[in-house]
């Protein structure tokens, strides 16, 4: 007789696969990493397989974990789908998010209008911020849960994803060029500033900034026109603008977590629920990508 699938061994396995990383799987599902590699053995224990292929740098999927990739994908989303259609239940009240500038219009857009379509009865205020400001807002109580991009490392939050930081230019733009180097990082808050300007200083370029007013148009109006350039998230890059590789003009940049805090663990049903969705929405982002 066939064993029965442990959902929560399938999900384990899917944000490994996804992530291509345990540290990364452990931070997004609130689990150690030895509970996320005791998870994936036990998975390949009762399939009497090996899923993953290990070596000194990340994670790959055998031919085996490819076959289950996909399936899995669909018993989670069967399993979500079954679940929400016999919990269905009305959700009211009032939700405060908070969001980075250079995030809301982008990966979470899709998200915040798939909540308010589903639960119109809640009132959703939005607040747009830097991370860092964010945080501080959290810790105060002014908003209920926050969207935050932090330095890779230990994090009060859950891990959603990890993103690369990216030089962004115009296009056949000279401004990467410049010395000093124009840079523009919309705020003098944002959490990438400290980092990238670390960053030039330890390659020995000279740097200046501008417009850190809290306005991405304005940061994205003078990158495209070519008086500056600027470090986004590399999902966050508008089609008319150019990635800029690192090199002798630029250095490298690291990676940063997205990760996404709630306020206390009281939280509404509002809450909660919002937090599904930007947890889920991601999830379908990365899987389509």
């Amino acid at each position: 007789m066939p064993q029965n699938l442990d959902t929560s061994l399938i999900r384990t396995f899917v944000a490994v696969a996804e992530s291509a990383s345990m540290t990364a799987a452990a931070n997004a599902l609130n689990l150690t990493q030895g509970a996320v590699s005791q998870q994936v053995k036990r998975l390949e224990e009762v399939l009497g397989c090996q899923l993953f292929a290990r070596d000194r740098r990340n994670l790959r999927l055998t031919a085996d974990g490819e076959r289950l990739f996909g399936k899995a994908k669909r018993l989670l989303g069967l399993n979500d789908e079954i679940w929400a259609e016999m919990t269905e239940r009305t959700v009211t009240g009032r939700v405060r998010l908070g969001v980075p500038y250079d995030l809301v219009g982008t990966i979470l857009s899709p998200v915040l209008k798939a909540y308010t379509e589903a639960w119109p009865q809640v009132d959703v205020s939005l607040v747009c911020a830097s991370s860092p400001d964010l945080a501080i807002a959290l810790g105060k109580g002014d908003i209920d849960l926050a969207v935050i991009e932090e330095p890779l490392g230990p994090t009060k939050g859950e891990c959603l994803t990890i993103e690369k930081l990216v030089w962004v230019g115009a296009r056949a733009g000279v401004a990467h060029e410049k010395r000093p180097l124009p840079v523009s990082m919309v705020t003098d808050t944002c959490a990438f500033r400290p980092l990238v300007l670390k960053a030039l200083d330890a390659q020995g370029i000279a740097w200046r900034t501008l417009f850190e007013n809290g306005n991405i148009e304005a940061t994205r109006a003078t990158v495209r026109t070519d008086l500056a350039i600027t470090a986004w998230l590399a999902s966050t890059v508008p089609a008319d603008l150019d990635i800029l590789a690192p090199g002798a003009a630029l250095p490298e940049l690291p990676s940063f977590a997205i990760n996404l805090h709630l306020a206390s663990a009281n939280n509404s049903p509002a809450t909660l629920e919002f937090a599904r969705f930007i947890r889920d929405g991601l999830l379908r982002q990365r899987s389509a990508a």
